[in-house]
Order: C-alpha cells, then structure tokens, then sequence
C-alpha cells in the first residue's frame, strides 16, 4: 500500500531533499509545475489520446536508485498514484504519492475536495533546467 501525502507534506518531504517526480505528460509539464520538480511521464499523448509510456519504469530506474526517496505528483491524484504502486511494486521502498496533484481533486460539481499544489499556495514554476525535463532525463539515462 502507497502512503499517500498532502501537497503541503510533500513540500516539506522536498525540503528535506526528496525529489518530486511529475508523472503527467511534457506539455501539461510545460504549462507549469512545482518548483524542483523532474518529469517522468506516466502517459503520454498519442494520435491525440492518451497512451501508456512503454519506457516509464526503465527511465525511473536508469535514473533514480531503489532506495530513493520519491514523492509522486500528477493532475489531480490518479496517474500518481499508479505510479507510485507501480513503483512499489518495482521493489522502490520509499516512494509516496500526493494526493490532490497540482491541480486538485474536485466532485461532481466542480467543489475542491482535496487541494492541490497550486490551490495550496506551493511554489510553481514553468520552466525548468534541462536535466529534469523528459527528454533531458532520457538523455542523461542513455536511452
């Protein structure tokens, strides 16, 4: 079971030098992301949908060891959290997930039911070193 954190814990877990993983695809990256953070897709857009990519896993551990200390972040909470499972069951051993995402959990009517990064007032950015985008990620992991 992946323990799964609030966007103010995972601020904090950042402080004290874990590393925040943004699963969601390079363009929804592009368009803004918690300050720091590295962009692994789960998904990416394919013909215009959305498909698995087949390289997720073998990026993350080109990349980052077994006994890093991970923090798992999407949209809202969904691709994260697959993430993070899939991750676990990788043999990582301290990977959680945020709940919420950078753009926060909503119901049906569109009300807030678990605040995201950015309604939590965490700091953003838009552009990010090329070492922690995808293709500078895939690059540096020689594939």
């Amino acid at each position: 079971m992946v323990k799964r954190i609030t966007p103010p814990e995972a601020a904090e877990l950042i402080k004290q030098g874990w590393s925040y993983i943004d699963v969601r695809s390079v363009p929804e990256f592009e368009q803004g992301h918690p300050a720091g953070a590295a962009n692994v897709p789960l998904l990416d857009f394919t013909g215009g949908r959305m498909v698995p990519n087949a390289a997720f896993q073998k990026v993350v551990e080109a990349t980052f060891p077994k006994d890093a200390k991970l923090v798992m972040g999407c949209k809202v909470g969904g691709r994260s959290m697959q993430a993070a499972a899939l991750l676990a069951s990788a043999g990582y051993t301290n990977v959680v997930d945020m709940r919420g995402g950078f753009a926060g959990e909503r119901d049906a009517f569109g009300r807030s039911t678990s605040p995201g990064w950015v309604e939590a007032g965490l700091p953003v950015e838009v552009t990010a070193p090329a070492e922690r985008t995808y293709a500078g990620i895939v690059k540096k992991a020689g594939l």
